[in-house]
């Protein structure tokens, strides 16, 4: 997901806008609705929850603590400036 992120935003800075942009744009959407729809938690993580006892933000996921705990706004103002810098190229 990552890469789709940083997809949109390397279309926003480099001026080339394709139908691929709007895919990763149209994933990103998605992925946001799952995230709505389970109270803002990965869907794996809920799974996961029910066999560990660990409270760490990152006990289901190779990041660090600070990075685990911050990551959806982290990435989430990432996409955001990337698919501004979409609608500036496209409109």
């Amino acid at each position: 997901m990552v890469s789709v992120i940083f997809y949109v935003v390397y279309s926003g800075v480099s001026n080339n806008v394709n139908w691929l942009t709007w895919i990763c744009i149209a994933i990103i959407i998605l992925e946001g609705l799952v995230l709505l729809s389970f109270k803002m938690s990965c869907p794996l993580t809920v799974l996961a929850r029910k066999y560990s006892d660990s409270q760490s933000h990152n006990f289901d996921i190779y990041l660090p603590e600070w990075l685990a705990k911050y990551n959806k706004q982290i990435f989430t103002t990432i996409f955001a400036l990337g698919f501004i810098g979409v609608l500036l190229r496209t409109f």
